[in-house]
């Protein structure tokens, strides 16, 4: 049973307009040009390529198993107007009893089965959705690794081509991976180091870093520094000053005392009195005699290679930091940190030393003993090793760029299949429970779908049996003599086509188009209530009947207006409340139907059809208007005492300013024409004709309604953008000058 129809973006359906029903019989009232005439072509072929453009349309509630009877201008077209003839129609026949109960009982069985099937159905989807969630689940969890390691600069971003584009494709791929037996022994960093390495602008070679020398090492180690530097013991002086112990106080003094030969005494620096004589001088000189020169000088001698030895291997240590393989190998920054510190312990025992030295010289009698600087230099160079490993590794790496970038991927993801295995394991697990289990459901389903092939033989093979055509147009020929139709019959042509007949010999008369078009739309209504009482397929013996009837009483007389609507009622309606019973005849169960629209545009017609005295059938009824907008055609539920007459409608649509204009025109035009025809007998033209209505400011109110509402086939439409107010001031004004203003008060005010 249809629930729902949506209707968008298509003729007067602007935008989304909903019918939702959850009754059998539905009934929708709409003034021509609100969209009726949309929703049945919609209907009548929802899968037409001629309809290819309702892209936001649909129908909820039905599926295969409904066959949807639709009587609209396409229905007649396709059966008459083209063809000629009748299509096929296969009815019941009241001679084939036992076949029908055949049919009845496989019917029966067949539904059971597809009850059942359907349940195992709801079944596998309900699995099979579980695990797609979990399957979604997962591939969620593992989509991480791509949002993580590619894209932009990522060094890594190489390693998941192929599976950047598909969360489905990334999963299968890492699934389809064996599992590492132990943890990888390398790192996603490591991994990220060595691609950056081979990547890029880092991608070249670098030469090898040079170990560091200290040439002077072997002065720290001399023995002049261990012994004390004093004069010569010939010196009458030398005992009192290596008694004193004051041999480098002496010697200092000596920078103070003239050296060229004295003719007189001379102050002592020390305690400035005239105490030194030419003889004292001669002396402290003879102490101070060659070999101790010879000493401060050698001291000298270490202390400036010392020195430029101390600038040399700063040098070389400023060359090694500011290499820029650091910067191109990532691993080495922490190497490169290990240099510096010990550099720096190197540095400060070097300085030390040289410190030493200086104060030797200064002091020489004091003895001074330097710290041997090779081992502290050795490891220095222990990491200049192994810089220079890696810097050979990375050349290497240069060389085989190929292999190692596989090498580097094959890592990559046996780290991702180690991290990501308890995700995978997971999923795997629930996925055999599902799979064991939809085998069971779909196992299940094939002995269903082998005994409903079964039985549909069966009601396929006694279904041929059943065919009558000639049932159909006896049918049909009785119907038109009791509406009372006697000019013309329905005959067969040739295999399962009919050709209506007018009297005799008129073979080569075209005698359907003869017809009027209220002839045409009877023959074709009955034709329409044979083809939804039989079957026109074997295939569609078992499908639900929906039956949709779109203003089946355009162009009919009053008389036929009855009589069609009193057909509907009693062929169709009547029929919708029955239910499968043991005692029901194989030919009512065929012509149930399961749910029913009527549209119209005709008050008198719809109030006739809504005349239903069955309190049940009343019940599962549901009256609908629809009406347009300048937002569109759009349904409204209502109920049965809202139901106007035409005059009343006309009233209502000049009310709501919202309504197209085309919609106001035609509505105000039949509003004057129906009132003055009424009371005064005058049409249109003959009322504008007076004089209280021949002012200007009336013509273009005349000339706007008998456009829109009258067309001469080139509409003028910029003329859409009416003035509203304009216009029903006009239409006040025409009822004040006519002697009417009470009436139109009235009317503008009740509708």
């Amino acid at each position: 049973m249809i629930t729902k129809i949506r209707l968008s973006n298509k003729g007067s359906y602007k935008s989304l307009a909903t019918l939702e029903t959850d009754k059998k019989l539905n009934l929708i009232y709409g003034l021509n040009g609100t969209g009726k005439s949309i929703l049945s072509k919609f209907l009548y072929d929802r899968k037409d390529k001629n309809y290819k453009d309702y892209i936001d349309c649909s129908v909820e509630g039905i599926n295969e198993n409904h066959k949807v009877h639709v009587y609209n201008q396409d229905f007649i077209r396709d059966n008459f107007y083209e063809l000629q003839s009748l299509k096929g129609i296969f009815t019941l026949s009241e001679d084939n009893k036992n076949a029908q109960i055949k049919i009845f009982e496989a019917e029966q069985k067949k539904e059971k089965l597809k009850s059942e099937k359907t349940t195992i159905d709801e079944d596998i989807k309900t699995e099979s959705t579980s695990i797609n969630k979990k399957l979604k689940t997962a591939q969620n969890s593992l989509w991480k690794v791509k949002s993580e390691y590619s894209g932009g600069d990522r060094a890594l971003d190489f390693c998941l081509e192929g599976c950047k584009k598909s969360k489905e494709k990334l999963f299968e791929y890492i699934s389809k991976l064996e599992r590492p037996t132990n943890k990888p022994s390398k790192n996603i960093n490591e991994l990220i180091n060595q691609a950056e390495s081979i990547m890029g602008e880092n991608a070249k070679k670098y030469p090898l870093v040079p170990e560091l020398a200290f040439p002077s090492s072997s002065i720290e180690t001399e023995n002049i520094f261990k012994r004390e530097i004093v004069g010569s013991e010939n010196s009458s002086l030398s005992g009192l000053i290596k008694q004193l112990g004051n041999s480098d106080w002496v010697k200092s003094g000596l920078n103070y005392l003239p050296e060229e030969s004295l003719e007189e005494n001379k102050h002592c620096p020390f305690c400035q009195e005239r105490t030194v004589t030419k003889e004292f001088l001669n002396n402290v000189n003879q102490y101070f005699a060659s070999s101790y020169e010879s000493d401060i000088e050698s001291l000298n001698t270490y202390r400036n290679n010392y020195l430029e030895s101390i600038d040399e291997i700063q040098d070389n240590k400023t060359d090694i930091e500011n290499n820029p393989i650091f910067e191109s190998i990532a691993k080495l920054k922490e190497l490169k940190k290990d240099f510096k510190n010990r550099f720096n312990e190197f540095d400060r025992l070097i300085n030390s030393n040289n410190k030493r030295i200086h104060e030797k010289i200064t002091t020489p009698s004091k003895t001074q003993k330097l710290v041997t600087s090779t081992k502290s230099l050795e490891e220095i160079n222990k990491v200049i090793r192994k810089i220079n490993e890696s810097i050979s590794t990375h050349n290497d790496d240069i060389e085989q760029k190929t292999s190692i970038k596989k090498s580097i991927k094959d890592s990559f993801w046996q780290i991702m299949r180690w991290e990501h295995n308890q995700t995978i394991e997971s999923y795997r697990s629930d996925k055999k429970v599902s799979d064991d289990r939809l085998v069971s459901l779909k196992s299940s389903i094939n002995k269903c779908e082998t005994n409903i092939s079964k039985h549909e033989s069966i009601i396929s093979d006694q279904r041929k049996q059943t065919k009558n055509i000639e049932e159909a147009v006896e049918n049909i020929n009785s119907r038109l003599i009791e509406m009372g139709i006697t000019d013309f019959n329905i005959e067969k042509d040739t295999g399962n086509k009919y050709k209506i007949v007018r009297g005799e010999n008129n073979e080569n008369e075209e005698v359907f188009r003869s017809l009027s078009d209220g002839e045409k739309m009877i023959i074709s209504f009955l034709y329409f209530l044979e083809k939804c009482r039989g079957y026109q397929e074997d295939i569609e013996s078992d499908k639900k009947k929906i039956i949709v009837i779109d203003d089946p009483i355009s162009s009919l007389s009053h008389n036929f207006v009855f009589i069609i609507g009193s057909l509907i009622k009693n062929e169709i309606f009547d029929e919708l409340l029955k239910t499968k019973s043991k005692n029901q005849t194989p030919k009512s169960l065929n012509t149930r139907y399961e749910q029913v629209f009527v549209l119209t545009h005709s008050l008198y017609f719809f109030y006739e059809i809504t005349r239903i005295s069955n309190e049940r059938l009343k019940k599962n009824q549901k009256l609908f208007r629809l009406i347009k907008n300048k937002e569109g055609s759009c349904f409204q539920n209502m109920e049965s005492g809202e139901i106007q007459n035409d005059y009343q409608a006309y009233w209502s649509i000049i009310k709501d300013k919202n309504q197209h204009p085309c919609l106001i025109a035609n509505c105000m035009r039949n509003v004057i024409e129906h009132f003055f025809s009424f009371v005064k007998n005058e049409d249109l033209n003959t009322l504008f004709d007076t004089e209280e209505l021949k002012a200007p400011k009336f013509h273009a109110f005349k000339r706007y309604i008998n456009r829109e509402s009258h067309s001469t086939g080139d509409n003028i439409y910029d003329y859409k953008d009416i003035d509203y107010v304009y216009l029903k001031e006009r239409l006040k004004e025409l009822f004040d000058l006519t002697g009417y203003k009470e009436h139109y008060n009235k009317m503008i005010k009740d509708y």
